[in-house]
């Protein structure tokens, strides 16, 4: 009994500091890139999704706010703008390819962005979806951060909008490479673009382990889908 009393005292002293809740963002990643690399980076063992997994189940077994979560977990938020701008290292490493493709970069993301846009406010409609709730899911395949940003200017709700686009990256990293696959589209490029356009930075931790193809979806990532 009194083991059990000094294990639970320990626990409390944990669970109240901040320092916790970021080893357990953490380490839930680390968890989720473990699998992914011993599944030979297999598409459906995406490692955010399971961290997010991980994270949830804690937080709602232990009956958790998010709120007390995330005031130990915000230093990775906090962190998030510098590491999207560390993305342009390895633009820059593939600049010459970029420049090469500038053309066909312009006119799929062009043409990408707008299909994205006109769908979800098509199936919007046709759904009879609320008018806030279609604002917040226009932005939903830019970054999070930049989608939650457009969605406050155009009247959408930002954290309906950041879950949103977390399940847009989580789908798009998940089904992508498949649905490449059956289309039988084989340049790396192409195929990186195409991911980085539909599923912005979620899928870009596995993809830039092939650094062409990582590449296009680092530079497509921070494009945000309304202007």
């Amino acid at each position: 009994m009194i083991e059990k009393d000094k294990l639970y005292s320990i626990w409390v002293y944990l669970q109240a500091e901040p320092l916790f809740w970021l080893t357990l963002t953490i380490g839930s990643y680390l968890v989720g890139d473990y699998l992914y690399k011993k599944s030979k980076l297999f598409p459906l063992v995406n490692p955010v999704a399971i961290s997010i997994l991980i994270i949830s189940l804690v937080l709602i077994n232990l009956n958790i706010s998010y709120e007390r979560y995330f005031d130990g977990a915000k230093f990775i938020h906090f962190m998030l703008g510098p590491a999207t701008v560390a993305l342009a290292i390895p633009i820059y490493k593939q600049f010459k390819l970029i420049q090469k493709e500038a053309l066909c970069i312009s006119v799929s993301l062009v043409i990408g962005s707008l299909f994205a846009i006109i769908s979800t406010f098509a199936l919007c409609e046709i759904f009879k979806i609320d008018d806030q709730v279609l604002f917040s899911m226009l932005p939903r395949s830019a970054t999070a951060p930049i989608a939650m940003g457009i969605s406050d200017l155009i009247g959408g709700i930002p954290s309906l909008t950041a879950i949103i686009t977390i399940l847009t990256g989580i789908m798009g990293a998940s089904f992508g490479t498949f649905a490449l696959d059956f289309l039988k589209l084989k340049d790396m490029s192409a195929r990186g673009f195409g991911l980085g356009l539909a599923a912005h930075g979620l899928r870009c931790g596995g993809q830039t382990r092939l650094p062409e193809r990582g590449a296009w979806r680092l530079r497509r990532r921070r494009r945000p889908r309304v202007i």
